[in-house]
């Protein structure tokens, strides 16, 4: 059973919402960067996103945008994501999904992306730039490599367009808790339950809700209508603050 399957699948049974964690892969440095996601795993994500950096992430808030510039300005290029996904991989099981643009997978071209991902471990990956209804040029190279395509749902999508995002996805929908970009917010300034069942009544897909997550009760609360919360820009700036010697620890610390 694919990886995001069975981990869903266990929340499930377990009586439990997930927590899917995210940060950008080669920041502040590669090595770092890879320490980074084995504390993640160690201290109890679920899943575990990896952003690809890239150097115009209209979606990203400040912080997420800033990890993208310390990642290239480090050297991190897709193949560099690939080889640090490579090298987690052989030491944890956890998923890993890659959050990526669609302009470095155009320019390594989908074929190879979905092959080089897949033998580097990759489970799923979610371009943020690719719409479901134009999605088929990146979709099918990804689902005949066996990984899981996943797409955003906001709160201003249809019905009929959810519904489709859960055919044509695998592994989990995203939904979007608000409009606009990534960030830490002090609330989800949207009805989530009104939302969620919304999403709910037109998938079959496990749900996991992000953007504006940070704290406890905030992953509680998504939790309470989700199969998951998403917790990224929170970690980013923890990685931001913290020196690169400790950054690990403080992650696994705040994981937990």
């Amino acid at each position: 059973m694919p990886r995001l399957a069975d981990t869903f699948g266990r929340l499930q049974r377990d009586g439990r919402g997930g927590l899917v964690t995210y940060v950008t892969a080669g920041d502040p440095d590669a090595a770092t960067s890879e320490q980074i996601l084995l504390a993640l795993a160690d201290g109890g994500a679920d899943v575990i996103e990896i952003g690809v950096p890239f150097s115009d992430p209209l979606a990203d808030g400040p912080v997420i945008q800033r990890a993208s510039e310390r990642a290239l300005a480090a050297g991190m290029t897709l193949r560099g994501v690939l080889q640090i996904v490579s090298r987690v991989r052989r030491k944890i099981d956890t998923p890993l999904v890659l959050f990526t643009y669609a302009n470095p997978v155009v320019r390594m071209d989908p074929h190879v992306f979905a092959a080089s991902a897949r033998d580097a471990g990759v489970d799923g990956v979610l371009i943020l730039d690719y719409p479901v209804e134009e999605a088929e040029p990146l979709r099918a190279p990804l689902m005949a490599a066996g990984l899981d395509p996943i797409f955003l749902i906001s709160p201003t999508t249809s019905d009929e367009r959810i519904r489709r995002s859960s055919d044509l996805g695998a592994g989990f929908l995203y939904l979007i808790s608000r409009l606009g970009v990534t960030g830490a917010r002090d609330d989800m300034a949207i009805d989530t339950e009104a939302f969620t069942a919304r999403v709910k009544r037109n998938v079959s897909l496990p749900v996991a809700l992000g953007f504006g997550i940070s704290r406890p009760e905030q992953v509680a609360a998504a939790c309470r209508y989700t199969n998951a919360a998403v917790v990224g820009s929170a970690i980013v700036k923890m990685i931001a603050d913290t020196a690169t010697d400790g950054t690990p620890d403080a992650v696994r610390d705040y994981v937990r």
